[in-house]
């Protein structure tokens, strides 16, 4: 079970398909979260980029505790694709955020 809700992350996608208009909000989104959404925000990404498998996640999440000295924030916004690899993340995850980003537009 994820501490970061799949809504919490269905907006994240949302608004992250939007960043040219929405970085504030995103930014401000993203500073509410705690340490440990943060980092399964970030290994989720990972997961659907492919630098790990989902079997991995308990790796992925250490790495991302461990690799964070940057702002999330930072991190996400200069990482290319990020909401489709969000997507396919909880994809891979087994998990379907589609119902929470219907319910976000």
């Amino acid at each position: 079970m994820l501490a970061i809700s799949t809504r919490k992350v269905a907006q994240i996608i949302l608004m992250g398909h939007e960043l040219d208009r929405a970085e504030g909000e995103f930014r401000g989104f993203l500073e509410a979260l705690n340490t440990d959404e943060q980092a399964e925000l970030v290994a989720i990404m990972w997961i659907g980029r492919g630098s790990f498998e989902p079997e991995d996640f308990a790796e992925a999440l250490d790495t991302a505790r461990a690799e964070a000295t940057t702002p999330t924030a930072d991190y996400l916004i200069g990482t290319p694709h990020m909401a489709d690899h969000l997507e396919a993340g909880l994809e891979m995850l087994g998990i379907d955020a589609s119902e929470e980003q219907d319910d976000l537009m």
